[in-house]
């Protein structure tokens, strides 16, 4: 004959219960590992925001992989002293005030790059600024040598150009079709349909996606109110899933255009910036999500993944 639960045995069955709900209700809300693309480790960001401090929010915000270019170049490599296992060096082309506007004059430029990359400490190079009114074409020796010598040493080129079409953009990648190419800002001021013209005409070309969120690109938003996809962008991405990647390009306040003289708090925005990327994955198919998330960066970049 069995016998009736006594009454604290149920109520010790139901807080066990509980305790487990609650673990894997934890458990399932731990945000997933994700690859940042877009970092800059700069001297007014190192006065805010201490290397050990920032290799800490990298890890708290489960960042996987960090694409860090340094300005002066050199302090990307110090971040990475500091992860070698999470940081994933690049180097960055500026050292003085307004040299992201005028570095194709450097006629230096191609010898110092050169002398990075054999340094082997780097793996990458950018963010290159190839903007309206400041850059001239690309054709430009400078910057076409710089193309091919990044092509030369099989690194990828982070590269920011910013027009209302691609054509400028396709002349770039059609032009360098060994050079691998990670179109900033998905093109900053381009549409869906002429980042698709990109991605059509230029296998060479994968897209980051930083800094498209609502505090940095209010006139030409990737998301809605309700921090979802757009249309238009949901079907870009969806459709080319294997070519899309995020970050953060962390630079506070936004109204400071590179600025020189002046503290940047960016990496202090690290968890709400990266929050955003994560609010609109999570409505993606998990295959897509996934691949965005994280794979398609390691890919590019050519790291192994954690086992």
């Amino acid at each position: 004959m069995s016998r009736r639960p006594h009454r604290r045995e149920t109520r010790y069955a139901t807080v066990t219960l509980l305790a487990g709900l609650c673990l894997l209700a934890t458990a399932a809300a731990e945000p997933l590992p994700l690859a940042d693309v877009h970092l800059h480790w700069k001297w007014n960001q190192k006065e805010v925001t201490g290397g050990e401090e920032a290799v800490d929010l990298l890890r708290d915000q489960q960042v996987a992989l960090a694409v860090v270019s340094g300005t002066p170049p050199q302090l990307a490599l110090e971040l990475a002293e500091l992860a070698p296992d999470l940081v994933v060096p690049i180097y960055g082309l500026y050292r003085v005030p307004g040299e992201w506007a005028s570095w194709y004059r450097d006629e230096g430029l191609l010898e110092r790059v050169r002398t990075a990359l054999n340094s082997g400490g780097y793996r990458g190079i950018g963010e290159v600024h190839m903007i309206g009114g400041f850059v001239s074409h690309w054709r430009r020796p400078t910057i076409s040598g710089l193309f091919r010598l990044a092509a030369e040493y099989d690194v990828p080129v982070l590269v920011h150009t910013e027009f209302s079409r691609a054509d400028y953009t396709l002349g770039l990648c059609q032009a360098h079709p060994d050079t691998r190419l990670l179109l900033a800002h998905a093109g900053a001021m381009l549409a869906p349909s002429e980042v698709q013209r990109v991605l059509d005409e230029c296998p060479n070309v994968h897209i980051d996606l930083s800094a498209r969120d609502p505090w940095r690109h209010r006139n030409n938003p990737m998301t809605g109110d309700n921090g979802l996809l757009l249309p238009g962008w949901r079907s870009l991405v969806v459709d080319n899933a294997g070519r899309f990647m995020i970050g953060s390009d962390p630079v506070w306040p936004v109204e400071q255009l590179n600025p020189w003289d002046e503290p940047d708090s960016g990496w202090r925005e690290l968890p709400r910036f990266l929050a955003f990327h994560r609010r609109w994955l999570d409505d993606l198919p998990v295959d897509v999500a996934t691949a965005i998330r994280l794979d398609n960066a390691l890919r590019f970049w050519r790291v192994e993944p954690a086992r």
